[in-house]
């Protein structure tokens, strides 16, 4: 197990006309879960090819605890990958799969009949340890790509690289709890790739959002949703995500369109910012609290909740309702904005909050 320290790590493809990766600096804690979050393209693979050596970074360097590997080859640097589909020697049998990594390193043969065992338990893989991988279906040869990355114990980390696309729906839940088990087990340094914010948010200590080549949040799941703090986080997490609406400050007052929604808790200087508070955050019928009144345009009926979709003049935005809540397209009603979870925004990072007017 081992730090991973980036420092002013970049990379570009094309001699820095771009960057896929922005001038980076971070530290991978030694023994934590991470999920590394975003879309598609953000940089997310790229990242992780910089981590595992597959890629040498245009700029910046990177550290193992105290020893620089920037430019060492990835065989050298103890750090196990598994990919978004299955790499495996189709020929050999499961077990021989499994076993390989630590038989290539001379680990002893109890433990590595141990090691493979143990693993094959926990993946659910005992019952196929005969078999040659090709005869396998798509979904349980990345189960035992999994199980290569994660059998040994001596790595200094263990990337994954979206490592759950190619399996059965039905079958990640259960994996992930699994990686989770597993991770107790060996205390490995995890970072776990993903546009999937539900498997981000079930599986890390950590979660690392990226979004065009840089981070724009890192936290526990708990305060990305609670407490976001640029709007692609408030965006990109949560379903369905963030209300944001453009709004105005004057004299302290917060204005969306000719409503007062309430008044600023931070001084800031007038002019335009952008309001964002999750549809669990808007009440319907709340009375002081910041807000606004709108008018009713329809409800989605979700089984264990409704959203009920509302606009103001020219903006819309959405309530999280119980499902036994009943509000007819056209009426006019006041929806209240929990005070502590409603947030300004400037140029797309949060800069203050909102409270409810003095009406006294």
């Amino acid at each position: 197990m081992a730090d991973i320290r980036l420092e002013g790590v970049g990379h570009s493809y094309d001699a820095g006309r771009t960057w896929a990766i922005e001038r980076l600096t971070w530290t991978w804690r030694s023994g934590r879960a991470y999920a590394l979050l975003g879309p598609s393209g953000c940089g997310k693979t790229t990242l992780l090819n910089l981590i595992s050596g597959l890629l040498t970074p245009t700029t910046g360097r990177i550290w193992l605890d105290d020893r620089e590997v920037t430019k060492v080859p990835t065989a050298a640097r103890n750090i196990a990958q598994v990919f978004q589909f299955p790499v495996l020697y189709e020929e050999m049998s499961v077990y021989d799969n499994l076993a390989f990594p630590l038989r290539n390193r001379r680990f002893p043969k109890a433990e590595v009949d141990q090691r493979v065992r143990e693993v094959s338990r926990l993946l659910g893989l005992h019952d196929h340890l005969d078999r040659r991988s090709r005869r396998l279906d798509p979904g349980l040869q990345q189960i035992v790509s999994l199980g290569r990355g994660l059998v040994r114990s001596d790595v200094a980390a263990v990337l994954l690289d979206e490592p759950l696309t190619v399996v059965d729906p039905a079958l990640r839940w259960t994996l992930r709890s699994k990686l989770k088990e597993i991770h107790r087990d060996t205390g490995h340094t995890l970072i776990y790739v993903t546009h999937d914010q539900t498997e981000a948010l079930t599986f890390a200590d950590e979660v690392i959002v990226l979004n065009d080549g840089a981070i724009v949040q890192a936290g526990e799941p708990s305060e990305l949703f609670l407490s976001p703090a640029h709007e692609f986080v408030g965006h990109f997490i949560g379903s369905p995500g963030m209300n944001v609406l453009p709004a105005e400050i004057a004299d302290g007052v917060v204005r969306v369109g000719r409503a007062a929604l309430g008044r600023t808790v931070d001084r800031l200087p007038p002019g335009p910012v952008n309001v964002g508070v999750r549809p669990e955050f808007v009440q319907v019928g709340a009375a002081r609290t910041p807000g606004l009144e709108a008018r009713v345009t329809g409800t989605d009926r979700m089984g264990a909740y409704n959203l009920v979709h509302a606009r103001a003049g020219d903006h819309g935005f959405v309530a999280k309702v119980g499902a036994d809540s009943t509000y007819p397209a056209g009426a006019v009603e006041f929806f209240g904005f929990a005070p502590d979870r409603t947030f300004l925004f400037r140029d797309a990072v949060r800069c203050g909050s909102v409270a409810a007017l003095d009406l006294a």
